[in-house]
């Protein structure tokens, strides 16, 4: 089945037409990601061109996705919006819901009954409005989108931090929070700063031990997690052009771990196979007559340092296996010099676990490459050291891969294979485990490595590596095992040494599956009830925010003043939070509740100012909220780092926080914020930041004149009756200013809905 080729073709029809015009607009050679960014202008064609990092555009995307946890927030509000159907092709993927404990058939059980609630919900809002709706157990969303609906030269946002993977087949796929999926939903234009260019230059071709998750290992390790931020990344070289469209996807995904905007790679033959692999050849045929487009101008690549605003070059052929970690996915390690830190830093030797899977290595080629390790050892008289898990990223791939004997393979040498969904890569796992706290190292093939992010343990050490690199640890049970070097000894003595992993791009036999798990919508949705019920635990109807009252913030309080890395993940908890998710008030009490207070270096301890007591974050707010008492978050760089999930920027707004002021914003945050109505503030003089004590009484002066690129004020009002002030800045424009002004971006589409439709009927 191919879905939205109507639509997909109308596209290619003006695409050329679209990218000449933006050539003679911005009078240079263009990249891929210029010319897929011009060719989505709300505005059509060119004709303007744009400063990156400083204008705001206002873009059409093609389709929206949303995954389950984030999708009841973003359908929540767009039940508000006055619509009776999606302005454009939007789809529900639910695989976040579901908890790994024993395996793939009782987790996907158990599953569907505890959250039928929520699923219900989820398919009953999609019937309505006219969105596709993918079943528990169907797969994880990216890899999902990557089989179905990404195809070259398009755009797309999605409600996960890692739509981003589709960049592997050519989209321009980008994480956004539910508000902003709310607004292309609902048909209206979505805006986005254009972005700065970073360039990726591969030469020369992986091989051996050496994987395209690699590729993105290295430059994690040199960008580091911000260094992507208000960029694109755009991978190009005839290192590219050998790389799978799969292997694409893998390190268009991890883009997310350094705050990238997305990563793209240009069109070519590997991304023609997949398609025609996964039922698509018709698409492939599309971007073929374009094919010229879908990749940068010759004269870019020739001379990138024009062209980009950084350019990296990574020689493929030279490149080693890497293992990033632990708890930041770009403290990057070639393995060569692994085994070294590990003891030089104290770290577990011991395995315990090994993961493969996940959205960013669950391909056919990463789980045949893994296979491939597994098989020598069971061949070889080796057992598996370390529990092994593994997680199919779609139905068709597990289908396919089961049919083909792989999971055989990983059974055979003690391996689980889990339900089609996230799982412990969220945390969504139920280790087995009689010391929740012990210290210990696991190794994945995830993403991202965050203290407590995959089991709930401070002490769990999580290191990121490819899937085949990963089985070879668990083989071997060590983290300092290096399979390019080191032997193993077999159950008769003998030394083993692995040889090479050996993969295949696409199944000989094609893909196959049963039952994909797609439920398309209703063709008119107007009779379908969406049934919420007010006693809910699972699910609450929104209330929109109050409007800003006018005034300047006077006499807030310090909520907290966060020490060091603060991601979404340190904010609003995923794991057992995650059936809150539709229920904003129920999930708000896992605010900031994994930030380290710089006051008492603790987690979930700050002083409630109004008793001089400590006590659980939350519960601080809400003495501060039943009081009408505004309060400040404080923190370091990179705050919301990490997820897209708005359920950070919505829960302190939901309980009455007024500004947050930091050093530095990872992007996708720093706009939940904005759309929620809340105020964004980076300290204009970071030093600014040690001034902030745990006692003051805070004012933002300056809002009665809020304008654009003009600097705020805050006065500290500290115990002793000494003050300090200092400017702030914000990265408002106008229309953000609005947002801002009415208590929500949400707020003023309600409002234009309602005026619309006033308008319609006094002229009926």
């Amino acid at each position: 089945m191919v879905f939205d080729l109507d639509m997909i073709k109308r596209f290619y029809e003006s695409y050329s037409e679209k990218v000449e015009a933006t050539r003679k607009v911005v009078n240079h050679p263009l990249t891929l990601t210029e010319k897929i960014l011009y060719a989505h202008l709300w505005k059509k064609n060119a004709d303007t061109a744009y400063e990156r990092g400083n204008d705001y555009v206002d873009f059409a995307p093609d389709r929206v996705a949303m995954q389950d946890a984030t999708a009841q927030m973003a359908l929540l509000q767009f039940m508000q919006s006055g619509r009776a159907k999606v302005a454009v092709p939007s789809t529900v993927h639910c695989d976040h819901l579901i908890q790994a404990q024993i395996g793939a058939v009782a987790d996907l059980t158990r599953a569907k009954s505890q959250n039928k609630e929520v699923y219900d919900f989820l398919a009953s809002v999609s019937n309505k409005y006219g969105i596709g709706f993918w079943k528990p157990g169907a797969g994880i969303i990216h890899q999902v989108v990557l089989e179905n609906y990404a195809f070259p030269g398009g755009m797309m946002i999605g409600t996960d931090s890692h739509t981003v993977n589709a960049g592997g087949l050519g989209t321009i796929a980008i994480g956004v929070g539910g508000a902003d999926a709310c607004d292309v939903m609902a048909g209206l234009p979505w805006e986005l700063k254009f972005p700065k260019l970073i360039g990726v230059k591969l030469t020369g071709k992986i091989s051996g031990w050496t994987s395209a998750k690699d590729i993105i290992l290295k430059v994690a390790g040199i960008l580091t997690v911000k260094g992507g931020t208000g960029a694109i990344v755009e991978y190009f070289g005839d290192g590219a052009t050998s790389i799978s469209c799969t292997g694409k996807g893998t390190i268009c995904n991890m883009g997310a771990e350094i705050g990238a905007t997305t990563s793209i790679f240009g069109y070519d033959v590997k991304m023609a196979d997949y398609l025609k692999g996964t039922g698509r050849a018709q698409v492939a045929a599309e971007a073929d007559k374009v094919s010229q487009d879908l990749t940068g101008d010759i004269e870019v690549y020739q001379n990138p340092e024009k062209y980009f605003d950084q350019v990296i070059e990574i020689n493929l052929s030279e490149l080693e296996p890497h293992i990033n970690g632990p708890f930041t996915p770009d403290l990057a390690w070639p393995i060569s010099e692994f085994a070294e830190a590990v003891k030089k830093n104290n770290w577990p030797e011991k395995m315990e676990v090994g993961l493969i899977g996940s959205c960013t290595n669950s391909s056919y080629e990463d789980i045949t490459r893994a296979a491939s390790v597994a098989k020598q050892a069971t061949d070889n008289g080796l057992s598996v050291s370390s529990e092994f898990i593994i997680t199919p990223g779609s139905e068709q791939v597990r289908y396919t891969v089961e049919r083909d004997g792989y999971l055989k393979t990983f059974e055979e040498m003690g391996g689980v294979v889990l339900a089609n969904a996230c799982g412990p890569c969220i945390g969504q796992w139920a280790r087995h485990t009689n010391e929740p706290d012990k210290k210990n190292s696991i190794v994945t093939s995830y993403n991202r490595n965050f203290a407590k992010r995959n089991d709930g343990n401070p002490n769990t050490h999580a290191f990121v590596a490819s899937p085949e690199l990963t089985t070879a640890l668990a083989i071997a049970g060590r983290i300092t095992f290096n399979p390019l070097t080191d032997y193993l000894v077999n159950d008769k003595g003998e030394k083993v040494k692995l040889e090479e992993p050996q993969g295949i791009e696409m199944p000989q036999k094609g893909f196959a599956v049963e039952d994909a798990g797609f439920q398309a919508p209703a063709e008119d949705g107007s009779q379908i009830e969406v049934i919420v019920s007010p006693d809910s635990d699972r699910l609450q109807i929104l209330e929109p925010f109050n409007a800003w009252n006018g005034e300047d913030f006077k006499g807030l309080k310090l909520l907290i003043k966060a020490k060091g890395k603060c991601t979404t993940d340190h904010i609003s908890m995923a794991g057992p939070w995650l059936k809150y998710r539709g229920h904003l008030d129920n999930i708000s009490n896992n605010l900031l509740i994994g930030a380290v207070n710089f006051f008492n270096e603790k987690t979930n301890s700050v002083k409630n100012q109004i008793t001089g007591v400590y006590g659980p974050l939350p519960e601080t707010q809400r003495a501060y909220k039943a009081q009408g008492i505004g309060t400040v978050i404080v923190a370091d760089e990179n705050y919301g780092e990490g997820s897209s999930r708005e359920h950070a920027a919505m829960e302190p707004r939901h309980l009455g926080v007024k500004a947050v002021i930091v050093k530095s914003f990872a992007r996708i945050h720093e706009t939940n914020l904005k759309k929620q109505g809340m105020l964004a503030l980076t300290f204009q003089n970071k030093e600014d930041y040690d001034k902030v004590l745990g006692d003051d009484l805070i004012d933002i002066v300056g809002l009665t004149d809020f304008t654009v690129g003009k600097p705020l004020k805050v006065i500290l009002h500290h115990k002793d009756g000494t003050t300090d002030s200092f400017p702030v800045n914000h990265t408002y424009n106008q229309q953000q200013i609005e947002w801002f002004k009415a208590g929500a971006a949400l707020n003023i589409i309600r409002k234009e809905f309602e005026n619309r439709n006033k308008a319609e009927n006094a002229t009926a």
